[in-house]
Parts: structure tokens; sequence; C-alpha cells
């Protein structure tokens, strides 16, 4: 597709509250209307896709305010790569896929990822029991990242894609170029794998 003008720089991330996530016909007449230089459809394709970025970030990290800090990071590497986007998945489907790749530069940046449980004791409520819950949960979602983490690329993509943004099989399809059949065959085995690890991380605990 044609890149958006070089005078019609993008915003990185919208200025007014996201709205409703943007249907798929709204996203394919944002992106044209970028494409030809319209500084506003920026803005409209950040607040309708902001809150599926964001959520997903911070299910990815654990933290919010790096949750925050990548969002805005993954919506400027959107629009400078937005002249690559061939729309053959959804908008908002290649934007997770930036996500998702922004998410994972970081995590291979030495000592830049906080220590979970630190960002955790900072919510925690003040009841004891409050305290220990939160913990306990906050202690499985680490697994869960640890775990996904160890997986191969193209699983763990998968899986993030699917259970953490919500994207339909058939997205992840047209975003991998595979059939719906090899991403189902994909999440059985990811899943396989993730029940292994977390197995042997609980046997490990108790040891």
């Amino acid at each position: 597709m044609k890149k958006p003008a070089k005078q019609s720089q993008p915003v990185a991330s919208p200025t007014e509250p996201a709205t409703a996530p943007l249907s798929k016909d709204e996203e394919a007449r944002l992106v044209a209307a970028l494409a030809s230089g319209d500084r506003s459809a920026a803005e409209s394709l950040a607040r309708g896709t902001y809150s599926m970025v964001y959520a997903s970030l911070c299910k990815m990290s654990g933290d919010p305010e790096l949750a925050a800090d990548l969002t805005q990071e993954t919506y400027n590497r959107a629009w400078a790569a937005l002249g690559k986007f061939d729309g053959r998945a959804r908008f908002s489907s290649w934007l997770y896929r930036i996500a998702f790749n922004t998410y994972m530069s970081h995590v291979r940046r030495p000592r830049l990822l906080s220590p979970l449980d630190e960002n955790a004791a900072a919510a925690l409520p003040s009841s004891e029991v409050g305290q220990d819950d939160a913990m306990a949960l906050s202690q499985r979602h680490a697994r869960l990242r640890d775990a996904l983490l160890g997986l191969p690329d193209n699983l763990r993509w998968t899986v993030t894609a699917r259970y953490w943004s919500e994207l339909p099989v058939v997205e992840i399809a047209r975003l991998e170029g595979v059939s719906n059949t090899a991403i189902r065959k994909r999440l059985r085995r990811a899943e396989k794998l993730l029940r292994q690890t977390l197995k042997e991380q609980a046997v490990k605990e108790e040891a």
C-alpha cells in the first residue's frame, strides 16, 4: 500500500480518550485515509485500538506503567512501518503483532525488566489475607509468563495472540500466512508444552 505523506506524521498514541473497538470496515477506511495523508485518521485508529494494545501488553508484562511505555513504542513502530501493511489481516491484528514484538524486544534488553514481585507488592491491599491472595495470583501469572517465554517463537506468538489479545484463529492465520488448521495445531502443541512446563515448575517448588 502507499506510504502516508511525510508531512502528515501520525501521532504515537491517542490524545483523546479511547473509543469502542473499530469494525473491520472502519479500520480499512481509516488506513486508506492515513495512507493518503489524513493525519486525523491516525488519531482515530489509535483511539480505536489503544485499549486492546495496552491490555495485551499489561498481560504480557504484568506492569501497567511498563505496558503504557511499550504501547507508546508500539504505535511509534506501527506508524514507521505502515507502508509494509498489506491489508491481508485487519489493522488491529497487525498492530498486535507489533505490540508482541515490542514486548519481546524489551524482554531481550539486559536488566530492563523490573521484578514482578516488586510491582505486585506495591499494589497489594492492606488486608493480610488480600496480600496473600494477590501475591499468589501474581506468582501464578509470573510462572505462566515465564513458561510462555520458553516456548518457540511461533507458538509463543500464537498463544498470546489467541488468548491474551483474543484474536480469532482466522486473523492469526492470515498474519502468519498459514491455514486455520495449522494455527489450531500450534495452539494444541503450545498448550501441551505449557502444561508440562508448569507441572515441572510446581514439582521444583515442592522439592
